[in-house]
């Protein structure tokens, strides 16, 4: 017994190292175009009509107008699956606004600021005084937009929360801002139908499945990839002319302009989140936005999603948050007694369950340079980037499901519905790892 259980650690070990080793180099897939000139016009569009979009996975959730197509005749939905990323966030540290105001400090204390330098120091500082040295805590912004997806939910599926004292059961990762945007979202719905029960479990157990990420080895290899991304360069006249009134001796006060414009664009990331009313990116030249936009892009998309590079390495780790959520649709089935599983935890995992999953437009198989052409980060993994699935049950028992993506009708990849956005649920069970479609 003792030498099976070695020979199968060995076996393991040997599994894993050849699972790292097959990663591939970055030299074998690289940016070949940089610029605005290598997204689509449509993306262009959609990132200068509204700039706080640029941050990609830092701006908040855009609710947009629901709509639902019909379900077949005699079907009524009964139960949803649902996983949620937290709302709006502060960032991660403050090194990026003193890096903006300690210059813009200096350079307003020689006169040499113009109005619109004034402007952003007066902007950086608020956005510092907001932060509050709260690393990362959801804002009440955040706490906003998980009672108002909840109410939304609640409102647009009514027949699935009034059959009765139904139950909600609720997992949570362990991270505060999960917890607090959980709090916020159950207490919304316990607001709107106080005879719901609810089940609230959140451990170190349930983080591992609700937080899944890829590995470091890949995400060693994607940062190596998009790297020269960063390393293009700009016209940096622009920004001094905006900023000084003498853009010599602004340029001295800066030192790297490179690495000024990009604490510039991090500032600007979480303004929105804070409720402040202005718009940080407008300081900047849109070529340079776009630059910090489009690194981001592709890097959330190569770690996380279905590329054509990591697919087949990432895809995996998120099977453990699949299996949680067809386990639990497999017993509200058959109990009858569960109206809602709701999952809270991270802008990852959730972005790696629609990819695996197959949800078009999320699911895409893209290569590195296919991805400014097709895929929009911003509309799809913001803060509260949500997946659901709705079940439809018909007085025969048979059962239909749809699949919401940040709360829109979204098809599935190489899988035919029955009708318009519903799919017979027994061929989605059987055909689970859509990213292989």
């Amino acid at each position: 017994m003792k030498r099976t259980l070695t020979l199968f650690a060995a076996l393991l070990c040997a599994s894993f190292l050849a699972f790292s080793q097959d990663i591939p180099s970055p030299e074998a897939a690289s940016p070949s175009s940089l610029g605005p000139s290598a997204a689509s016009p449509e993306i262009i569009a959609l990132l200068q009509e509204d700039l706080t979009r640029a941050g990609v996975n830092t701006n908040a959730y855009e609710f947009d107008p629901i709509v639902d197509t019909k379900p077949p005749r005699g079907y009524k939905p009964f139960y949803i699956s649902h996983y949620s990323r937290h709302g709006a966030r502060a960032n991660m540290g403050d090194a990026e606004y003193h890096h903006v105001i300690k210059r813009l400090s200096k350079a307003d204390s020689l006169g040499i600021l113009t109005d619109e330098g004034k402007e952003l120091l007066a902007e950086a500082r608020a956005v510092l005084e907001a932060y509050d040295g709260r690393s990362g805590r959801l804002t009440p912004r955040g706490e906003r937009e998980h009672r108002l997806l909840a109410d939304r939910m609640y409102h647009r599926f009514p027949q699935v929360f009034k059959k009765g004292p139904g139950l909600v059961r609720v997992e949570s990762s362990t991270v505060h801002r999960s917890l607090v945007s959980m709090a916020s979202f159950v207490s919304e719905l316990a607001a709107l139908r106080p005879k719901l029960r609810f089940s609230i479990q959140s451990d170190d157990i349930l983080m591992k499945i609700l937080a899944n990420n890829c590995s470091s080895a890949q995400k060693k290899e994607v940062d190596r990839m998009v790297k020269p991304i960063l390393k293009s360069k700009v016209d940096t006249t622009e920004i001094m002319n905006r900023l000084f009134t003498d853009p010599v001796k602004g340029a001295e006060i800066v030192g790297n302009i490179d690495r000024f414009e990009r604490k510039i664009w991090w500032t600007a990331c979480v303004a929105e989140n804070f409720d402040l009313g202005f718009n940080i990116y407008k300081h900047l030249p849109f070529e340079v936005v776009y630059k910090y936009y489009d690194q981001q892009n592709r890097w959330i998309y190569l770690t996380q999603c279905n590329s054509a590079e990591f697919g087949e390495f990432r895809m995996p780790r998120t099977k453990p948050l699949v299996d949680e959520i067809i386990r639990q649709a497999d017993d509200a089935i058959a109990t009858g007694d569960v109206a809602v599983d709701l999952h809270f935890g991270h802008d990852w995992p959730a972005i790696a369950l629609a990819s695996y999953l197959g949800l078009e437009g999320v699911g895409d198989r893209l290569s590195v340079d296919e991805i400014p052409l097709h895929w929009f980060g911003p509309k799809i993994v913001s803060h509260a980037c949500n997946v659901q699935i709705i079940f439809y049950r018909n007085r025969k028992g048979n059962i239909l499901v749809k699949f919401l993506m940040n709360e829109k009708e979204t098809l599935l990849r190489g899988l035919d519905p029955v009708e318009g956005p519903y799919y017979d649920w027994s061929v989605v069970r059987e055909n689970l790892e859509g990213w292989k479609r």
